[in-house]
């Protein structure tokens, strides 16, 4: 993996000469963000040695290099999944990569599917802490102490600082946003009423099928993070499931991209 992860670094720094303090991570229908950036360069996922492909629906697959404000971003529209067939340390593949380019902060969304009746469709969500229900975890198996420890303390994985100051940011522009615990499950089903009340009894407010094993790698290196998640489907009663689909998915995100964009943007300007 070392080895993997130094060849495609050194691959992106002979095509850009860049090095980004943040790293951004675009779920499924917040792809735009990438036209807040002034944009230096732009690398499709299949010129870049060693990175998998997105397959999936409002996924675009580039890697964005640019600045917003004076600070130094590389943004990935879309990312990779579990249930898209790859294992854990291709999806955080790219987490590994960020890393070693220079990236210190890392910013993730992603649509979910709430279970807090405090929510509704179009609801931005502050990710304060996460449950793992993935069926495998990113750092199983021999670790290497270069990327990291082999027992990693997982207390802060959403930065509270960054949170602080996303919070301020969202009174000043009066956005409205919630706190909430993101439950990770492998998808790609959506979630049965069943399965959306077990995950309101462990104590999460959303679901989602990604953001959980990249926050974990970027923890394991050092990285401090911050998630948002934009609720896109509610599952707190049954009959509010019945139009859920990735294309309703896809819409409910784009209503709230602007609040999600305005969010990151200035969070990444002022933190």
């Amino acid at each position: 993996m070392w080895e993997l992860v130094q060849e495609t670094v050194n691959y992106i720094k002979e095509k850009t000469n860049f090095t980004p303090e943040y790293g951004v991570i675009l779920g499924s229908g917040l792809g735009s963000f990438t036209d807040d950036i002034n944009i230096e360069f732009t690398l499709p996922y299949n010129e870049i040695p060693n990175f998998p492909v997105s397959t999936v629906q409002g996924h675009k697959g580039a890697l964005v290099f640019g600045t917003i404000g004076d600070k130094k971003v590389m943004a990935m529209q879309g990312r990779f999944h579990f249930y898209e067939g790859y294992d854990m340390k291709q999806v955080t593949f790219p987490v590994r990569v960020m890393k070693y380019l220079g990236v210190t902060k890392l910013v993730v969304s992603n649509a979910s599917g709430g279970v807090n009746s405090d929510y509704e469709v179009g609801s931005v969500v502050v990710i304060k802490d996460h449950i793992n229900f993935f069926p495998e975890h990113p750092l199983r198996g021999k670790n290497d102490e270069r990327f990291g420890p082999r027992f990693l303390n997982m207390n802060e994985a959403y930065n509270k600082a960054m949170i602080k100051k996303a919070k301020a940011i969202a009174v000043e522009n009066n956005i409205t946003v919630f706190d909430g615990v993101y439950l990770g499950l492998q998808g790609p089903t959506f979630e049965t009423f069943a399965e959306y009340q077990m995950v309101k009894i462990l104590g999460a407010d959303c679901v989602g099928m990604s953001t959980v094993p990249e926050v974990i790698v970027a923890r394991h290196m050092g990285i401090e993070c911050f998630g948002l998640s934009v609720i896109t489907d509610m599952g707190d009663v049954e009959s509010a499931m019945e139009e859920v689909s990735h294309d309703e998915v896809l819409k409910a995100a784009a209503k709230a991209e602007p609040h999600v964009r305005k969010l990151i943007k200035e969070l990444i300007i002022q933190f």
